[in-house]
């Protein structure tokens, strides 16, 4: 008798370990046909058409799915293999096709606008108000209004996206993966410390090799490009990072997603001018708060107009300092870093290996856990009866104050082979209050940072505590919701240029003294950051800020124009169009092989298309929100006032999509964003 298919299963939580490639299609298949079996009786002639029958049958459906698919796709992103990747990537395609079928349904948008239409709409809450209004919009963006040949040409674009985006993202974890540097020799690491010597070494050991590894990881680049003192090293890892997946570069031609680009942009824009927009850009902008491209770019430039004095002024000191230093004549993009580096211990006599003692992954975990506990009453307990894909895998239920388990969190913290590159959060399961059939959210937390070595803890740099935190701060907008319908209850349905604030919210606590002392001690003698080092850390803060916000308007002005203007009579031309924003942006232009645009993951293989713009249009609602914390701190209060997190609790984090995020800003902190509030949090204003 053959065992059942884990993925059908109806449990709380996947069972990681019995999942099988071969699980994943006979489970889609069944799926799905229930799923139109459902929308068929939904739809049928006498049908009810009340809230109840019509959104809730669709979201318990919907749920269905996703229970399936949430753990499938996550493994794609954290344990893949050659196995999984030729069962995902056509059930992707079937899902892809199931989502604008769907979408394309006319029978089921007249039961859903009949909800609309009927005299008492607007008297119900305004959670079931704005599921009704998402979906109506939904319909319309998968061309529901489309006729014949529009209709099945939408389709075909949305399948054929979705194995681009697919293809994409595969070619560039295999090029990250394929290139690596044996070195047996210590001395040619001269300037990486100890602890990025020890990444280097564990890569080695992994392989089977004496030495060290150096790879295109993120923690192997990062400890080469910040200190490696042979240059020649230096420019070989940033040859082969720049150049992953493209036409240049040590693996030329093999991995290269050219033709891809190419293609996502002609189809995308294919697909905006189908249902009426006139590009790719305008149409991204009806899932979000900006009102208009125009809207976009003026944003985008004004921001470009403060920062690129300041990066040209940083760029001129940085370039004095490494001749005079460093006997560097000519400052190359691999010497930048390392520069920077050597430049902040001299001007601060700061750098992160100071600071990475006082950082061991555990107790950061603690604290972060402690922070938000102070802010909004919530304990995060380990359990460690829950099945996980790997053994460095840890799970959490997060209990309210009253002790209630309420939701829960899958951690997975440490880069390794077969696990795509960053950071992210992501939906395993969403909360949907269905009765007895109620479900809890829970949330998959993913870093990549260098993992424990012999004999010490995983010591984080400031940054990754950063990173953490951000992450976090998107788990907890998932955890969080009191909203128990799923298509508008944590992130989902949020606006896309507001998803980031509860992210990058958090971030503000990695630099405040009171949050910190929760957790930054020295990992051996237990010794809290010394005031003299905070205060140094504080200094350097800003340090080249300008550089930084020019290099994140550099991204944002490619993503943004590459769908703005793209002309089907030219094609996507995206090397060409990010030259052109470098030179209205960029303050230093790296080499003509460079090939950015070819691992932009974010855009060509997430969600960001048309949307890079939303980290720093969220920054600044999030460096806003987090003034209401800082003014209660200047007026003696504490940063951690649990009354005024409780209160950015119940405004922001758990309402979801259920009202417009303005307004949710607005409830918080009862005044509009101020746009000075982004310029402070990166020091351009006082």
């Amino acid at each position: 008798m053959n065992a059942p298919n884990p993925l059908l299963a109806d449990d709380r939580l996947p069972a990681f370990s019995q999942i099988r490639p071969e699980h994943v299609q006979p489970a889609i298949d069944a799926i799905l046909a229930d799923y139109r079996a459902g929308i068929d009786a939904l739809t049928a002639p006498g049908a009810a058409r009340d809230f109840d029958s019509v959104m809730l049958t669709q979201e318990r459906l919907e749920q269905r799915l996703a229970r399936a698919w949430a753990p499938v796709s996550h493994l794609h992103s954290v344990a893949d293999s050659e196995a999984l990747r030729a069962v995902y990537g056509p059930a992707e395609e079937q899902l892809t096709e199931h989502a604008i079928e769907l979408g394309q349904n006319r029978a089921l948008y007249t039961a859903v606008q009949a909800l609309y239409d009927a005299p008492g709409f607007t008297a119900l809450p305004r959670p079931p108000r704005a599921l009704v209004e998402h979906a109506l919009r939904d319909f319309r963006l998968s061309g529901v209004a489309l006729e014949e040949p529009a209709r099945t040409r939408f389709r075909e674009i949305g399948v054929e996206l979705s194995r681009l985006s697919t293809e994409f993202a595969n070619a560039v974890l295999d090029a990250t993966d394929a290139w690596h540097q044996h070195v047996t020799d210590e001395r040619d690491l001269a300037g990486i410390p100890e602890s990025g010597r020890a990444v280097l070494r564990q890569y080695a050991k992994e392989q089977d090799l004496d030495g060290f590894l150096v790879t295109l990881k993120q923690p192997s680049v990062q400890a080469v490009l910040t200190y490696a003192d042979d240059r020649r090293l230096r420019e070989r890892v940033y040859w082969a990072y720049q150049t992953r997946a493209s036409d240049q570069g040590p693996q030329a031609g093999k991995y290269d997603n050219s033709a891809r680009i190419g293609k996502i942009m002609a189809l995308r824009h294919e697909a905006a001018q189908l249902l009426g927009f006139a590009n790719a850009a305008e149409e991204s902008l009806a899932t979000k708060m900006a009102a208009s491209p125009t809207e976009v770019m003026e944003f985008l430039h004004d921001l470009v107009s403060r920062a690129r004095p300041v990066a040209q002024r940083e760029l001129e000191t940085l370039r004095a300092f490494a001749h005079e230093a460093l006997g560097l004549d000519n400052l190359e993009p691999w010497d930048v870093g390392y520069a920077a580096e050597k430049l902040r211990q001299r001007r601060y006599a700061l750098d992160e290996e100071q600071l990475k003692p006082y950082f061991p992954l555990p107790a950061v975990i603690e604290g972060l856990f402690a922070i938000t506990g102070q802010l909004y009453g919530i304990t995060l307990a380990p359990r460690e009866d829950v099945d996980v894909w790997h053994p460095d895998v840890r799970y959490y239920d997060v209990r309210d104050a009253d002790g209630r388990v309420f939701a829960g969190a899958y951690v997975d913290l440490y880069a390794r082979s077969g696990k795509r590159g960053g950071a992210w959060m992501d939906v395993c399961r969403a909360r949907f209050d269905d009765g007895e059939a109620a479900q809890l959210p829970v949330a998959f937390l993913t870093c990549n940072f260098a993992p424990p070595t012999e004999g010490r803890p995983a010591l984080l740099t400031h940054d990754d505590v950063l990173t953490l935190f951000h992450e976090f701060g998107h788990g907890l907008h998932h955890l969080l919701t009191r909203i128990g319908l799923p298509s508008i209850g944590g992130i989902d349905g949020v606006e896309w240029d507001a998803v980031e604030l509860p992210s990058q919210f958090m971030e503000n606590f990695g630099w405040n003294r009171q949050a910190l002392d929760l957790f930054a001690r020295h990992w051996k003698t237990g010794e809290r950051l010394p005031d003299e080092l905070f205060e140094r850390m504080l200094a350097a803060r800003h340090f080249h800020a300008g550089l930084f916000l020019v290099r994140q308007l550099e991204f944002a002005l490619f993503d943004f124009r590459l769908h703005l203007e793209y002309d089907p009579g030219q094609g996507a031309r995206p090397m060409a169009v990010l030259e052109e924003v470098r030179h209205a942006v960029s303050v230093l232009h790296p080499p003509a092989w460079q090939r950015f645009p070819h691992a932009f993951t974010h855009i060509f293989a997430g969600g960001y298309a048309a949307g890079y713009y939303s980290y720093l249009w969220a920054e600044l609602l999030s460096a806003d929100a987090f003034g209401a914390f800082e003014e209660l701190a200047a007026q003696g209060g504490s940063v951690l006032d649990r009354a005024t997190g409780e209160r950015f609790r119940s405004e922001v984090l758990a309402v979801g999509a259920s009202r417009p995020a303005l307004e949710s800003f607005v409830a918080f902190r009862g005044r509009k964003p101020e746009p000075e509030a982004l310029l402070r949090s990166h020091g351009l204003i006082d």
